[in-house]
């Protein structure tokens, strides 16, 4: 798998919460600016990256509490949204600001600085939208702050 691109942001370390109006850029390959055409017409897009700093130590990761938060379950990393996965890959539902040439600007990409992006796709919701959930009541209180 080669990236496409790559995210420019001010946040250059993970962090856990306040992720809702962060601005960052996604600078595409400029081969591959001719693949935007069409997609400023959207409201969101889909972005999956590589969360590049990101670990993963079976022994600590594999069940966790989510965060390392005491008033959270321990849960297996496939019942968590964690950074620290087996494949680190991050996939972030956000608001499109602005296509301009080869440069993608989003708001709420939960993404560091020099992330590779691997993809980029356009929401749709019938496709990505999943209408009576059910999420555990701790996932709630985690994601709190999150955007």
């Amino acid at each position: 798998m080669t990236p496409i691109g790559i995210v420019r942001t001010s946040v250059t370390e993970g962090r856990d919460d306040n992720w809702g109006k962060v601005i960052s850029e996604i600078v595409l390959s400029p081969e591959l600016a001719a693949g935007l055409k069409g997609l400023e017409q959207f409201s969101h897009v889909l972005v999956i990256f590589l969360m590049h700093q990101s670990t993963f130590f079976p022994t600590s990761d594999l069940v966790r509490r989510p965060r390392g938060r005491e008033d959270m379950p321990e849960m297996g990393i496939f019942a968590q949204r964690a950074k620290h996965r087996p494949n680190p890959i991050g996939i972030t539902a956000v608001e499109l600001i602005s296509v301009s040439d080869n440069i993608v600007k989003v708001r709420g990409l939960d993404a560091i600085d020099g992330s590779p992006v691997l993809d980029l796709k356009p929401y749709f919701p019938e496709f990505d939208r999943v209408d009576n959930v059910r999420v555990p009541e701790w996932a709630g209180r985690l994601m709190k702050d999150y955007f």
